[in-house]
């Protein structure tokens, strides 16, 4: 189980995030102006960008814990049912939502400091 404060923290290590409240009651994850995740607090989920076949594996793996997101779900976002899903499991998620997001010199530079 991972609470709404974990997944912030998870999103906010990473470099050039920021969080920023959208529609009122959305805690967006963004690199710049992009968002690569978010949740809403009280609502024991998180959404989190991916690609199709991302979404589509996961689905298929833990129906239970994963669904496509409601409106951006046809472009591969996952809702994430914080609840149901691990730890580090999310936190790989919340890292490549952002990678697919975030400057490539940005994620070269991340890739690197991990490396060593």
């Amino acid at each position: 189980m991972v609470t709404f404060d974990q997944f912030l923290e998870m999103g906010l290590a990473l470099p050039s995030a920021t969080e920023r409240l959208t529609w009122e009651t959305e805690v967006t994850l963004r690199v710049g102006e992009k968002i690569f995740a978010m949740a809403s607090p009280d609502s024991g989920r998180a959404c989190v960008k991916a690609t199709r076949e991302e979404q589509a594996a996961l689905l298929a793996a833990a129906p239970g814990t994963y669904a496509a997101a409601p409106y951006v779900g046809r472009y591969g976002w996952v809702l994430v049912d914080l609840g149901r899903v691990g730890t580090e499991e999310l936190r790989e998620l919340v890292i490549e939502a952002w990678r697919s997001t975030a400057p490539k010199r940005t994620v070269r530079k991340f890739d690197g400091d991990r490396a060593t």
